[in-house]
This record gives structure tokens, C-alpha cells and sequence, in this order.
């Protein structure tokens, strides 16, 4: 059977939520995030509540990838499980550490493990920019798409954009975390900094299918 969800990505859910449980006990029920700054006031308040949000992001990318699993040929299966299996692994990562830092905070750690995971993201990210962009035809770290990309001119197009997407998304988070621009701000610009240059390679490569 074609499964993309294995059981460490289970073991990576059963984490996050057990971090969820612990917030529920330790985290006071009045507790409120300072998502944002504006001068020396908080202008953008989380409630503790938002705890409860990663599990249910974990089970929402476990279920597309899931999906995608089963709607993948064998051919495409083989050739693209080494991306796929990895990306839902590093994506369901990002979520539990960002949880356990929205778990150290809530308790009082003085530990800003959300800034943290921003500048390990930001790495990885300018990392896999700097690979895609340098990256030659047929090599490994190529892009795997379920169409192909035909000519040698679009294929180096497509993964100059999606390479150089990706290092100015790492660039990005690194400036955030490194300026402490808020938990909200950073924890959102995540999820941007990952699926935005998934987007743009998606469409690079429907946009050269035939070139």
C-alpha cells in the first residue's frame, strides 16, 4: 500500500498533543500570548487556547498527505516518496517545536524555543534554496513533480525560482527570529516561509510543462 504517514509521523502527533496536555494543566487559564508589540504594548493577544491548534494542524497535514498517498500512481509513488515522506516529517516537526515553545512561554521558561525553531527553520530553508538553486538535472535533490518538466532550459528555470523562493524565505524567518518581531508574526511566517515557495515551484512547473 502507498503510505506516506508512517509511525513516526504518529510518534510526532502523540508528542505534540502530550504537550497539549501538559499546556492544559500547567498553563493558567487566564494566560494570554503577547503575539505582537507595538512600542512597549502588546497589540495582539493569543489566548491559551491556541495550544489546542497544533494537533489539529498535525491531523490536517497527516490527512492530505495521506490522501495524496493514495492518489499517486505507483510510478509517481516511487519517485517522488523520498521528497514526500521527509517534507511531511520536517512540516509536522516545525509544528511540535513551535508547540513546545508556545508550552515553555505559557509556563514562564525564559527559553524562547519559537525563536529558536525560527532560526533552525531559517537555516534549513536558505540550505535547500542554495542546493535547489545549484542543483543539476536528474540529480537527487531535483524537484519531483507528478508531470515532467521536459527541456533543460525550464527544468534550470524552475529550480533557479524555486531555489532562490526558498533562501529568501530562510532569509526571512532568520531576520524575524533575530529581531524578535513577535510570536505571532514568527509563528505565521512558518507557515508562510514553507508553502509559499511550494506554491511557486508547482506553479514554475505547470508554467514550463511543455517548454
Amino acid at each position: 500500500m502507498q503510505r506516506l504517514v508512517t509511525r513516526f509521523h504518529l510518534l510526532l502527533l502523540t508528542v505534540t498533543l502530550a504537550i497539549s496536555g501538559v499546556g492544559a494543566f500547567r498553563i493558567p487559564a487566564d494566560f494570554v500570548y503577547f503575539a505582537h508589540w507595538s512600542g512597549s504594548t502588546a497589540d495582539w493577544l493569543w489566548p491559551r487556547e491556541i495550544i489546542f491548534v497544533a494537533p489539529a494542524v498535525q491531523l490536517l497535514l497527516m490527512a492530505i498527505f495521506f490522501l495524496l498517498g493514495r492518489l499517486l500512481t505507483k510510478n509517481q509513488y516511487a519517485k517522488s516518496q523520498h521528497i514526500l515522506d521527509p517534507a511531511l516529517t520536517a512540516l509536522m516537526s516545525v509544528v511540535a517545536a513551535t508547540q513546545l515553545g508556545l508550552l515553555l512561554s505559557g509556563i514562564g521558561s525564559d527559553l524562547d524555543f519559537v525563536r529558536f525553531t525560527g532560526f533552525a527553520l531559517g537555516a534549513v530553508l536558505l540550505l535547500l534554496g542554495v542546493v535547489l538553486y545549484e542543483a543539476e538535472r536528474h540529480t537527487y535533490a531535483g524537484l519531483r513533480m507528478p508531470w515532467p518538466v521536459r527541456s533543460d532550459l525550464a527544468w534550470h528555470i524552475v529550480h533557479r525560482a524555486t531555489g532562490m523562493s526558498y533562501g529568501v524565505a530562510g532569509v526571512c524567518v532568520l531576520a524575524l527570529a533575530w529581531f524578535d518581531a513577535g510570536l505571532g508574526i514568527l509563528i505565521l511566517s512558518f507557515a508562510a516561509a514553507i508553502f509559499t515557495p511550494a506554491v511557486i515551484a508547482g506553479l514554475a512547473t505547470v508554467l514550463f510543462l511543455n517548454r
